[in-house]
Order: structure tokens, then C-alpha cells, then sequence
């Protein structure tokens, strides 16, 4: 059944993505009086097709990995005189530029309309206070200690969890000086501090930056009483139930839920005795630790268990409101200031400050469809925004067959005042595709690989 939704909210992202990009190439297509032959949601053979009434035919095809806009063009068949002014090759380059830029301002449009519906309720968020400091780290050698409020890193603001870690995902792979901002809780004053960077997390695949930090963010500790009991887990064969308090772990006493996560994660697949209260009265049970591989190879132990997780101090949370106004011109800025970072990361990719394995395609987009769908549906809209950006992004890139490579060669049109040759267009589109391939065929392998 997860895997049935995981394929459902896929689709429905992919639908939702490429409908918008195709119709904003079919939008100002047709407002440049361009005659819209077909447009297409996917590839490949029609599920279901009906005629419009400007005689446009509308296609949901089988391969939903995509989609087009086929316009009435001299290059790809014959066309009759009188529908002459209607062909696209017949347009302005300056049109033809808007008809092919289209798709991915649409994207954008899309994923400010998302990040809007996400702001107008407001948002909260944890603030990023340092739990622990880890000895000899790039945190460390800054003077970064428990208990302070980091509030900016290399100038930036910082006001939650999030922001910290969207900053410092931006340092990735560098050599330099990176800064750091903070406060104690019960003061004012700021302090400013810095540390350099080698290199920092170049090549690493999934790169934690916060962890690489070297520190722990803040969180409040909380008893061990279970929550939720895992299907066929090891806790619920032992009998273990919601509402249980784990007192013990082979006679060691557990102060809080992270001394249990600690002990049973050091134990994989073996037979420990769990001390739990229940009802007033402490009983024993026996259970064997189920093994999970990680990807380093490593294992660590799980028995199937979720914690009552307590509210978070009311000087911890960072919430933030905005009018309707104020909502959209956010939601504007975060799509401005997420394309910024899109780009930085494929400049990243290129120069191998980021490793390749971090490139994702359909199988990983597709879990994390899944598991933001079931997080929430803020979570959905949210994963929805980013992927947009990204598309749009992608397809502005000056590479043949991408939306951007046809808008660079309209550009060296506009300059020179006359077409790209057919054979240095073709050469170059051959070129796009393979690189497009390329990617495509890596970014399926890391998938397959994460598998």
C-alpha cells in the first residue's frame, strides 16, 4: 500500500510540474499568435486525447516523464499558406525567446504560488542553539559553545534550524573563512567568531552539515516512554506496549529516551532485557534487537519503538506570522533565494565540491514524494516549491535541447540579426542530448545504488 501511494504522489507531482511548465509555453505561444498543434502531458502513447475549440489537441500520454508543446513550424513539415503567420519559426526572435522562456518562468510562478499557500498560516521553527560541541571541529576551533543561539553565519541572518542549515549548505567543498554570529539566551550581547575551512565536506555523498560542524543542536530530553509499538518489531513481539515506560536496559537504568537509543543502537541483534513500568509496577522482559545495515556498512540495533516527544520550550521556538501581503512577497523571496541556491549547487557538481552521488532521479524523487505526502501535506507543497524551482532552473541551463540552449541561440540571433546555421544547431543538439543522457543515466544509478 506505501509503495502504491509513494507511485500516486509521484505522478501527481510530475502532473502538477509539467502541466504548468508546458502551459506556459503554450500560454505566450498563443498570445504570439502561434497555432498550437498538440499539448502533452508525457510521453509515448496517448491514454486520452480531446480536441479544443482553437482545434488544439490535448494528450495524456503513458510516460509521464515529461511533456511538450508542439507548435506549427516550417521546419517540421509543410504548412499552408494561409496559416503561414501562424508558424513559430515565422515569429520575432524576440518572440520566439518569450514562447521558449515561458515554461520555466512558469515553474517559478508555480513554486511561489506553493511557498505563499505554505506562509499565509504562518510558520514555527526550532531555533538553532548549540547542544554540544564536538572536540576538534570547524566549531570548535570557532569558540562555539553549548547554550549559545548561532544568529548568523558569514554575515547572513539565521533564525532557525532550517536557515542554519540552508547557510551552511552553501559553504559545502570550500576552502576559506567562515564566520559564525551568536548569543546567549539570557543576553543581548552578540559575539562574532570564525574558522577556516579546508576542503570542507568536498565529495562526501548525502553531507550533513550541521553534523559536520561539529556540533548537536539543542533538543529537550525526554523520558523513555513509548508512544508508538512498529508492526512485527522486536518490541512488539516481546509484548511491549504505548504508554510503557523503559526504566532499564540489562539492569542499567535509563535516564532519558536518548540513553536507550544509545544502548539498543550499540547492539545489534542481541538478546537484551528491558525494565519497563506499567500500571505502577515494573516488570522484565526479553527481547533480541533487530540488525539494520547502514551505508557505511556499519549496523546498528532497532526495537521498533517511537517516543512521546515533549513540547519544546516556548524561548526555543521561532514563529513567524505574515499578512497576506507579506506572505507572497516571502514566498517571493524564497523562490529567488532557493533558485540562487540551485544554481550553486550544480556550479558545486561541476567543480567536484559536491559529489555527483548526490544527484537524484525518478526512484529517489519519487520516496521522497512518498514521504513528504505522509509527513504532512505542508511537507508535499513544500517538496512540490523546490521541485519546481529546479526544473526551472535545469531547463534554463544553455544546453541544446533545454529550454535554455534554444533561448541562447535566439539570443546569438538577436546579436548577429541572423539564425544559428542548421548544421551548428544540430551538432549542438546532438551534443545536449548526450549530455542530458548522461545525467539522466548517473542520476539512475545513484538511485539504483541507494537502493
Amino acid at each position: 500500500m506505501d509503495n502504491l501511494l509513494t507511485i500516486l504522489w509521484f505522478l501527481v507531482a510530475l502532473g502538477v510540474l509539467v502541466t504548468f511548465h508546458e502551459y506556459g509555453h503554450f500560454y505566450v505561444a498563443r498570445r504570439c499568435g502561434v497555432k498550437v498543434l498538440r499539448f502533452s502531458v508525457g510521453f509515448g502513447k496517448p491514454l486520452y486525447t480531446w480536441v479544443g475549440k482553437t482545434g488544439t489537441e490535448y494528450t495524456i500520454a503513458g510516460i509521464p516523464l515529461g511533456g511538450f508543446v508542439k507548435m506549427l513550424d516550417e521546419r517540421e513539415g509543410e504548412v499552408p499558406e494561409e496559416l503561414l503567420d501562424q508558424a513559430f519559426n515565422r515569429k520575432t526572435v524576440w518572440q520566439r525567446m518569450a514562447i521558449v522562456v515561458a515554461g520555466p518562468l512558469a515553474n517559478f510562478i508555480l513554486a511561489v504560488l506553493l511557498f505563499w499557500v505554505m506562509l499565509m498560516p504562518g510558520t514555527t521553527d526550532v531555533a538553532p542553539v548549540i547542544g554540544s560541541v564536538k572536540l576538534e571541529s570547524v566549531a570548535a576551533q570557532a569558540g562555539l559553545e553549548q547554550g549559545q543561539e548561532i544568529i548568523a553565519v558569514d554575515g547572513e541572518a539565521v533564525n532557525t534550524w532550517q536557515d542554519l542549515n540552508r547557510q551552511l549548505m552553501r559553504r559545502l567543498g570550500e576552502t576559506g573563512t567562515m564566520t559564525f554570529t551568536v548569543k546567549y539566551a539570557d543576553s543581548s550581547l552578540e559575539y562574532q567568531s570564525e574558522a577556516q575551512l579546508e576542503n570542507w565536506l568536498k565529495g562526501e555523498e548525502e553531507p550533513d552539515p550541521v553534523k559536520g560542524l561539529g556540533i548537536e543542536l539543542w533538543r529537550p530530553t525526554f523520558d523513555a516512554r513509548i508512544d508508538q509499538v512498529m508492526s512485527d518489531s522486536p518490541a512488539e513481539k516481546a509484548g511491549l506496549l504505548s504508554g510503557d515506560l523503559l526504566v532499564s536496559a540489562d539492569d542499567e537504568a535509563l535516564a532519558d529516551w536518548g540513553a536507550l537509543v544509545e544502548y539498543v543502537r550499540a547492539r545489534p541483534g542481541t538478546l537484551i532485557q528491558l525494565g519497563y513500568e506499567r500500571d505502577g509496577r515494573v516488570e522484565t522482559v526479553a527481547l533480541t534487537t533487530k540488525s539494520m545495515e547502514l551505508k557505511d556498512g556499519s549496523k546498528v540495533g532497532q526495537i521498533g519503538v517511537m517516543p512521546v516527544r515533549p513540547q519544546w520550550p516556548e524561548e526555543y521556538m521561532r514563529i513567524q506570522e505574515y499578512s497576506l501581503a507579506g506572505a507572497f512577497v516571502k514566498a517571493a523571496q524564497k523562490t529567488w533565494d532557493t533558485s540562487g541556491f540551485v544554481l550553486l549547487s550544480l556550479k558545486k557538481l561541476i567543480l567536484g565540491e559536491i559529489s555527483t552521488k548526490n544527484l537524484s532521479g525518478p526512484i529517489t524523487i519519487a520516496k521522497v514524494a512518498g514521504a513528504t505526502a505522509k509527513a504532512g501535506m505542508s511537507y508535499y507543497v513544500g517538496f512540490l516549491a523546490l521541485l519546481s524551482i529546479s526544473l526551472g532552473v535545469f531547463n534554463l541551463l544553455p544546453i541544446p535541447v533545454l529550454d535554455g540552449g534554444h533561448l541562447f541561440y535566439y539570443l546569438v540571433e538577436a546579436v548577429k540579426g541572423s539564425p544559428v546555421s542548421e548544421k551548428i544547431q544540430m551538432a549542438g543538439y546532438q551534443v545536449g542530448l548526450v549530455m542530458v543522457m548522461g545525467l539522466m543515466v548517473l542520476a539512475l544509478y545513484n538511485d539504483v545504488m541507494r537502493l
